[in-house]
């Protein structure tokens, strides 16, 4: 935790934890401002555990969040009003304290100056040069010329956009690119499925996002609020302005936990967990190992999610170990899936089914989780099956693993990039948008109809940066997708069933049916999993390595006679 101050009455740091709080009493202040939305990064607490932290020494707590990058005129008012409404001093936090500055600076425009407010920031080590330009210009930040200007700018750091990056590098080096991301840290996700089984260390799935940027590329450490596609624009939070020649976009998804009710309350305790997220996968392991007896429950929300095995891979594993340990008869396996099936290519079902009996697993179908109480140990489902009236019910449970609804990132909802659904809205073979001929985008993000997969994102790479080259080079797009996903589906440990499928659910197997068959678990899959994978992952797909990922060409009908 870093305090920075502002000013008497105000001072900002970057994300606290509940273990800072009572460091922040001890310090002289009187109440706490969050200005960060819940949800925004993986490993993020809630407001909900930091205000509890706040009751417990006597502070004051206000939840405020704003989209980093999209502070509006009445935020600021409202954070205004807040500071002179609450005791002071007030120490208000977001992820780097950018926002909470942001604000502080815009409901200061009318009595401080320019010039004091970028010296009030700088001190504390805040650049608000941005926050002058917009409230010189009423309000909005022109997009007519930029902070920054590069050849191709690439929206998110994750598994396609290091990819991506490192990609065009090996295809033309002298070109100059910029990626865009605020975090810290990149994670191995795949991972994650192993780690709630007691397979990877987490520690094993985490690198330094400064270690993976590929050298040459710079490393833009902060979050997108706005695009501007008709001024080639990126709008920056804080306000700044970078400008591109050509863009490719792929943020990720938004896990959003708050749309279950109650669920941020009970995370990590209560035996409530997921692998969906870095510090609780762990505490999925903890509570396998420590169930003897009683109900586990593993719900998969209505499609797109990422991953979409990972919920049922959470449930074979778990499965597996009360097997082995020899509790499985005590234990009452219940998987709740929105959905009317188990899997959506139906190839894969017969293997499938044979592991949900052996489990003895019961299958709930059309049953949405919408409520949670950790303490009372209560699910409460939303059960929505065809020509029939929705019900709702409740079950108990001694452990459950959730998967949360998932959406695209609220600054691409929002934004000219998206379909009515709110993904970016590209073309499903080439990957380029279908409206700004100079923006491409891949990854969980986009609104093509394949499996949000990393595997998809290894082989949507190759094609964006062969598409993106023959575009600078004056050609016609080169790369077409496939629709190629990938999913692991772990069903013991030891043995995989490894679903590999394109679009229209059409079997796409890359190695040869006599090493690996996709609709059989088989012992060559996991060891692919564990072993190859997470090597291949970041020695190759992040290095540019296109191993068994080169993009077919695109094929154009010669002209009928």
């Amino acid at each position: 935790m870093e305090i920075k101050r502002l000013t008497d009455a105000l001072s900002v740091t970057p994300q606290i934890a509940p273990e800072d709080v009572k460091k922040i009493k001890d310090a002289g202040f009187r109440a706490i401002v969050c200005n960060r939305p819940d949800g925004e990064g993986n490993d993020q607490p809630t407001f909900e555990e930091i205000e509890m932290a706040a009751k417990e020494v006597g502070l004051e707590c206000l939840y405020q969040p704003v989209t980093s990058g999209m502070v509006l005129d009445e935020q600021a008012v409202e954070f205004g009003k807040a500071l002179r409404a609450l005791p002071g001093p007030v120490l208000a936090y977001c992820r780097t304290g950018t926002r909470c500055t942001t604000l502080w600076s815009l409901s200061h425009a009318k009595d401080m100056s320019a010039s004091d407010i970028l010296a009030t920031a700088k001190a504390a080590g805040y650049d608000m040069g941005g926050v002058v330009r917009r409230i010189v210009n009423g309000g909005k930040t022109p997009t007519d010329t930029g902070d920054a200007k590069f050849d191709v700018v690439i929206v998110g750091g994750g598994a396609g956009g290091i990819s991506v990056a490192s990609s065009l590098k090996s295809r033309m080096r002298d070109l100059n690119i910029a990626v865009i991301d605020p975090a810290d840290i990149h994670y191995y996700q795949p991972g994650w499925t192993m780690v709630g089984a007691g397979v990877f260390d987490p520690a094993t799935t985490a690198r330094t996002m400064g270690s993976l940027i590929p050298k040459g590329v710079h490393w833009i450490k902060s979050a997108v609020a706005a695009f501007e596609p008709h001024d080639n624009a990126v709008i920056l939070d804080g306000c700044r302005v970078v400008k591109y020649d050509r863009l490719i976009v792929c943020p990720g998804i938004k896990l959003d936990w708050h749309a279950i009710d109650g669920l941020v309350d009970t995370l990590g305790k209560n035996g409530v967990t997921s692998n969906y997220r870095y510090d609780l996968a762990p505490y999925t392991w903890e509570l396998v190992q420590n169930l003897k007896k009683g109900r586990a429950l593993f719900t998969q929300p209505p499609m797109p999610i990422k991953c979409a095995g990972a919920p049922q891979k959470a449930m074979y594993l778990s499965g597996d170990h009360w097997f082995r340990e020899d509790v499985l008869k005590n234990i009452d396996i219940q998987f709740m899936n929105a959905g009317g099936v188990l899997f959506g290519v139906k190839d894969y079902v017969p293997a499938l089914m044979e592991y949900v009996e052996k489990y003895d697993a019961t299958l709930n179908f059309f049953h949405n989780l919408v409520a949670i109480d950790g303490p009372g140990r209560k699910a409460t489902f939303e059960v929505k099956k065809p020509d029939e009236e929705p019900t709702t019910i409740e079950a108990e449970f001694d452990m459950i693993h959730v998967c949360p609804p998932q959406t695209a990132p609220d600054f691409i909802r929002v934004s000219p990039l998206a379909d009515a659904a709110g993904w970016v809205d590209v073309d499903q073979i080439t990957l380029r948008h279908k409206q700004y001929d100079n923006i491409w985008s891949l990854g969980d993000v986009m609104n093509a109809p394949n499996a949000k997969t990393a595997a998809a994102a290894r082989m949507q790479a190759p094609v964006v940066a062969a598409n993106v080259t023959a575009d600078i080079l004056g050609g016609s797009p080169q790369g077409a997708y496939n629709g190629y996903g990938s999913c692991p589906l772990t069903v013991e440990r030891g043995k995989i069933v490894l679903a590999e499928f394109g679009y229209g659910g059409t079997l796409m197997p890359i190695l040869p049916k006599w090493l690996i068959n996709g609709t059989k678990p088989t012992r060559a899959a996991w060891i692919l999993k564990e072993m190859l994978l997470p090597p291949v992952y970041w020695g190759g797909m992040l290095k540019g390595r296109e191993w068994m990922a080169k993009p077919e060409k695109i094929t154009v009908e010669a002209p009928k006679v």
